[in-house]
């Protein structure tokens, strides 16, 4: 591994094929692991394996695991660690997400649910968080928002396997195609990432490491505050919206199957449209604009439902939440350079609680008698509170002058 201390240098395809190896890893563990879940849930219900309360629960496992996963990538968030965590979260992936195709037991899959969670969680955190420290090092930081296009991708894949495969596999079955799909692109997302050369965290001369600082302080309280809102605020539409537009829509409607494929067509473009903006307002700038349009995506389903609130809700939240993310990721980052992955990895965590949380409550909304569209007001009053602190977020470069 190299010890230069100059900045080294990339060619534009290198770094096309870095960020794509951690777009696929991206895809596999949270479009195929994760959100494939959201179109699958209606066949799932058809076919008997789960009622709407149990696929609300299945989600919250499967929540709770990413948060877990989050959490051990705080601790073990060094590059050496990075190396180690990847390839097993990946095994890990594959393994669970071929035992779904075999199992019915509704215990069962919650537990299945949760391990895979674990695995997302972890490569969510690391993958990026490698990437962009390596970007970093080769002044292309700005290009690392772009590495999230693997869940807009993702997202249109999974939409096709289920509409595709949804008429002629039942039950189990239906995780055939994840799986078929998975096993390629993690191998060959975490070969290329594994030859990467980052540079270990550097000692100090009495050989001891640095410290790593709080995690916690003005400039990072307010970010933490409104990524949980927006973790809380998202979760609900990318998890129910099909089961939504069954529910309000007659029999046979596109949108049923159609809702998700419109997510995965706003999600698209989504990394790279906020990844521009981010850098040509400001993050600080972008992520509040970004709040407000999501807030109103969800408030549509709620306001107009029917088609008209379906389709504004699938296209804004789709095309919005992944700039969340990116957006918040590098402001962290750049509040607090020094963190590097552990940051990521405890914002992650946060987002991941907050996710836990929404579809729990949806679930506890249900079994007192509430209505999945009303559920959705959970929605609305968590990104109101994330657009409310994205006012209280420095600039970075305000923030670091202010420091000096």
């Amino acid at each position: 591994m190299s010890s230069s201390t100059s900045a080294p240098t990339a060619d534009t395809r290198e770094i096309i094929s870095v960020i794509a190896a951690g777009a696929a890893l991206l895809l596999v563990v949270h479009t195929l692991g994760r959100f494939i879940f959201t179109p699958m849930l209606p066949y799932l219900i058809d076919d008997g394996v789960v009622t709407a309360q149990q696929g609300a629960a299945m989600a919250t496992w499967n929540y709770l695991g990413y948060f877990v996963g989050a959490m051990l990538a705080i601790r073990w968030y060094r590059v050496s660690h990075i190396r180690r965590i990847l390839p097993i979260a990946m095994i890990v992936h594959v393994v669970t997400t071929l035992l779904q195709t075999q199992i019915s037991d509704v215990v069962a899959l919650d537990v299945i649910r949760g391990i895979n969670g674990v695995a997302n969680g972890a490569v969510f955190v690391q993958a990026p968080a490698f990437i962009l420290e390596w970007l970093v090092l080769r002044n292309r930081a700005r290009l690392s928002g772009l590495t999230y296009l693997g869940v807009g991708v993702g997202l249109l894949v999974s939409s096709m396997l289920v509409s595709a495969t949804g008429s002629w596999l039942s039950g189990p079955s239906l995780w055939w195609p994840a799986a078929i799909v998975s096993i390629p692109l993690a191998v060959w997302g975490w070969h290329r990432l594994s030859r990467l050369e980052v540079p270990v965290r550097p000692e100090k001369p009495d050989g001891s490491r640095p410290q790593k600082g709080s995690l916690l302080d003005r400039a990072s309280i307010p970010l933490f505050l409104q990524y949980a809102g927006a973790g809380l605020g998202y979760i609900l539409p990318m998890t129910f919206l099909p089961l939504l537009a069954k529910l309000q829509l007659d029999p046979g409607n596109w949108l049923v199957d159609g809702s998700w494929l419109l997510v995965a067509l706003g999600t698209i473009p989504s990394a790279w449209l906020w990844n521009t903006l981010g850098a040509r307002l400001g993050d600080v700038k972008a992520i509040r604009i970004n709040f407000a349009v999501q807030l109103f995506g969800v408030l549509a389903a709620v306001i107009w439902g029917g088609p008209v609130g379906i389709v504004l809700c699938a296209l804004l939240v789709g095309g919005t939440f992944l700039g969340t993310v990116l957006l918040t990721q590098r402001l962290a980052r750049a509040l607090h350079p020094h963190q590097g992955p552990r940051l990521s990895a405890a914002m992650v965590a946060l987002y991941a609680l907050a996710q836990m949380i929404g579809p729990w409550l949806a679930e506890q909304w249900l079994n007192h008698g509430g209505t999945l569209e009303s559920a959705f007001w959970i929605g609305v009053g968590a990104l109101a509170w994330g657009l409310a602190f994205a006012f209280f977020v420095p600039r970075p470069e305000d923030w670091h002058r202010r420091l000096a």
